[in-house]
């Protein structure tokens, strides 16, 4: 029942050594946490664009953001687009947590993996195409005129930019990281995958440290326009702070969210040369895909349940067992908890396939309640609060959550944060990613006792 990677090499345990995060709740990590635990939302109306007439005309924006804020010479990232800054941001802060700028690292060490979004759409352009090339009283449509309008008004920078390798481009060049560099787009799953694909880079040697996480802003109008018509989105619009309602009988869709997460990985082996202060230790990674269909997730929750199983698996944890105080050996599930009737629904399933009798007494609760659906940065801001978990002993609420749906029916922390202190604290987390194409990702997070 104890942990498998410390019976690795120190070279092969993989901890995390800084994160950082930009969020519709803010910034700063503490600032962030608290505002979580207290059980605060970030949802609004959007003001990214005028989406008054749209059926869900709210969102979860990240507000008064700058990169300025983060460096002195932003000028470097001109063409960058809103999610590629919020991933520099990110960088930054958790580069300064765990001190990598001070210290001298040889830069083909150190690699890039991240699940970034799609970057900078020239709606303008193509859009002033459009309206050029349809003749009105024809009702007809001019390839010849859409082509030449939509080619002289192109640009070179926000073409390449839309790019999503663009993303881990720029941190390449920022934090002169030289090592590999990826970056994977399976929707929602997006970042948990690159942080656990790059804990398994490090593990097999191919670098010491890895920049991975995750960002995405898609609070734009084919963003909110594609997922309306997926009928994948609250309509709340009388009450947008209470719309995301994961595991609520009342639920009836997610709500968007923006922003970007980063964690520094790093080999033990590592952070100990460098005098490092560990935040907790990546003990376990499983990835899965249903092999159903294209946006649906398989009702019987076999992907996820077989991504949690296969992170357990891994840190060396029986999920049916319990500790020497009678309780799980997980304290805290971070739920992929999207509000969706479908994915609550059925990942709970998936927690009570795999924890069986224990599954009642695992709390698994959803930030998403608060801080909307990041959608690919979502995995990695996620995970970071499973840090803050293991670090203070709270666990954060669902919001909203006032009636729970009998299909869900877990420990669910509803409205108020729970304190775990009195009881020994959180020392394991498990975070779920679950993406359209039924991608399933899951990190167990271990606090690191040496």
């Amino acid at each position: 029942m104890g942990n498998h990677t410390t019976k690795l090499p120190d070279s092969q345990r993989v901890v995390i050594t800084g994160a950082g995060w930009i969020t519709p709740l803010g910034t700063d990590l503490d600032a962030v946490w608290n505002r979580l635990t207290n059980g605060e939302s970030a949802v609004a109306p959007i003001t990214h664009f005028d989406a008054s007439t749209f059926a869900t005309n709210f969102a979860a924006e990240v507000k008064d953001f700058d990169l300025g804020d983060f460096f002195d010479d932003k000028a470097l990232h001109a063409t960058a687009g809103l999610s590629t800054q919020y991933a520099l941001a990110a960088c930054q802060n958790a580069f300064k947590q765990a001190n990598i700028d001070t210290n001298p690292i040889d830069p083909t060490r150190i690699g890039i993996y991240l699940g970034a979004g799609e970057g900078v759409l020239d709606y303008d352009t193509y859009m002033a195409a459009n309206v050029a090339a349809w003749d009105t009283e024809t009702r007809s449509f001019n390839p010849k005129t859409w082509a030449k309008v939509a080619y002289d008004g192109m640009t070179p920078a926000p073409e390449l930019e839309q790019e999503p390798q663009l993303t881990a481009l720029h941190l390449a060049k920022r934090f002169n990281a030289m090592g590999p560099n990826l970056n994977c787009m399976t929707a929602c799953a997006a970042s948990t995958q690159a942080i656990g694909e790059a804990t398994e880079l490090i593990r097999q040697g191919d670098a010491d440290i890895m920049i991975a996480g995750g960002c995405h802003s898609m609070i734009h109008t084919l963003g909110i326009t594609g997922f309306i018509r997926l009928t994948a989105m609250s309509t709340r619009r009388d009450d947008p702070p209470t719309a995301s309602r994961p595991f609520d009988v009342s639920r009836n869709g997610f709500v968007m969210g923006e922003g970007a997460g980063i964690v520094i990985l790093e080999s033990l082996a590592s952070a100990k040369a460098r005098n490092a202060t560990i935040l907790a230790e990546v003990a376990g990674f499983g990835s899965t895909a249903d092999a159903y269909r294209i946006t649906d997730i398989h009702p019987d929750g076999q992907g996820g349940a077989g991504a949690m199983k296969m992170a357990l698996d891994q840190a060396g944890i029986d999920p049916e067992a319990l500790d020497e105080s009678g309780k799980p050996l997980v304290q805290w599930i971070n739920a992929h908890g999207t509000s969706t009737q479908e994915n609550d629904k059925t990942e709970s399933n998936a927690v009570r396939a795999v924890f069986k009798d224990n599954a009642i007494n695992v709390p698994f609760s959803s930030v998403k309640s608060m801080l909307g659906h990041l959608i690919q940065a979502a995995g990695a801001v996620e995970l970071i609060t499973c840090l803050k978990a293991i670090e203070t002993g709270i666990i954060p609420p669902t919001a909203n959550l006032t009636e729970v749906d009998p299909n869900c029916g877990l420990d669910h922390i509803p409205g108020s944060p729970r304190d775990t202190n009195p009881t020994g604290g959180v020392t394991t987390t498990l975070s779920n990613s679950f993406g359209f194409g039924g991608q399933n990702d899951c990190i167990c997070l271990q606090k690191y006792t040496g």
